[in-house]
């Protein structure tokens, strides 16, 4: 039987790139993404079809609602906390390969691109804290860091990873052209706890327990927002796409849609006491029809 490897995988070119150095030594990869009110699958689910790699979802939204409330190893610029997310997503990929016989599991992390959560000290502690140190392995900075297991004991070839430092693409943009690679996102922060408008409406929220559910988390990422009391909010969409998504998410949230005239969505979240305030908001931004005489 083969060696087999699980990837930790947003669908980027760093962890595309890295899944295809394990194939190319023959070894058979499987790829999961983690999905989550905050940063969503999609990508990953899409970037393995152009690989033609299994794939699979892992619902994180648990795990990072409880890293929100307390992150051990602390938060980034914003309310992200990286090292103890990483950290929770490596232990769950290690228990999977655990029951179903992987030898490895592996990312597309490249030592010194982000700050704080890939310098060479934080994989390493994220490494070490995930209980899977032996097995986790990152092919395209491998050369830089100590030696996994399969890679001692020749299940994976050490000389055919890499030793890609700092925060250029260059070498993951010829390798993407080498392995047929041709469509891969540009970079962004797929995470939205790195942004810091939307992690100021979840402050917000988060301290109306109440009102701090997964879903809700969802639903703030659009339209306007609005702090109508210390435990009410409202949101107003900004366009028929944003109305429309309002709706969607609105859960058990008051929705409030005008029939007779063009006008904004709102959705109140908290106390429908105060529905005539989020009739005010969306009487606000409501374009009023000319009268024609």
């Amino acid at each position: 039987m083969g060696v087999k490897a699980l990837g930790a995988f947003s669908g980027g070119l760093d962890g595309m790139v890295a899944a295809a150095v394990l194939r190319e030594q023959g070894v058979e990869v499987e790829l999961a993404t983690f999905d989550s009110p905050f940063f969503s699958s999609e990508q990953g689910r899409f970037s393995a079809e152009r690989l033609k790699l299994p794939w699979r979802e892992i619902d994180y939204t648990e795990k990072i609602i409880s890293l929100l409330k307390h992150a051990p190893s602390g938060y980034g610029k914003n309310r992200n906390p990286c090292i103890d997310c990483h950290t929770g997503m490596f232990r769950m990929l290690g228990k999977i390969a655990e029951e179903e016989n992987f030898d490895v599991i592996f990312s597309g992390e490249v030592v010194g691109q982000r700050p704080m959560s890939q310098n060479i000290h934080s994989l390493r502690r994220v490494s070490r804290l995930s209980g899977f140190k032996d097995i986790l392995l990152r092919p395209l900075s491998a050369k830089i860091l100590k030696p996994t297991v399969p890679e001692i004991d020749g299940r994976i070839n050490r000389e055919k990873l890499l030793d890609i430092n700092g925060r250029s693409r260059k070498r993951q943009i010829a390798l993407a052209v080498h392995y047929g690679i041709d469509e891969y996102p540009n970079p962004a922060g797929g995470c939205v706890l790195t942004d810091e408008n939307y992690c100021k409406r979840l402050k917000v929220l988060m301290l109306i327990p109440e009102l701090f559910t997964a879903g809700n988390c969802r639903l703030i990422r659009h339209g306007r927002f609005f702090q109508i009391t210390e435990d009410t909010i409202g949101l107003v969409g900004r366009d028929h796409s944003d109305n429309l998504r309002l709706v969607e998410l609105a859960g058990i949230n008051t929705v409030l849609e005008i029939d007779d005239i063009p006008a904004p969505t709102g959705v109140l979240l908290g106390d429908t006491a105060h529905i005539d305030s989020l009739y005010e908001l969306i009487d606000r931004y409501t374009k009023k029809r000319e009268i024609n005489n």
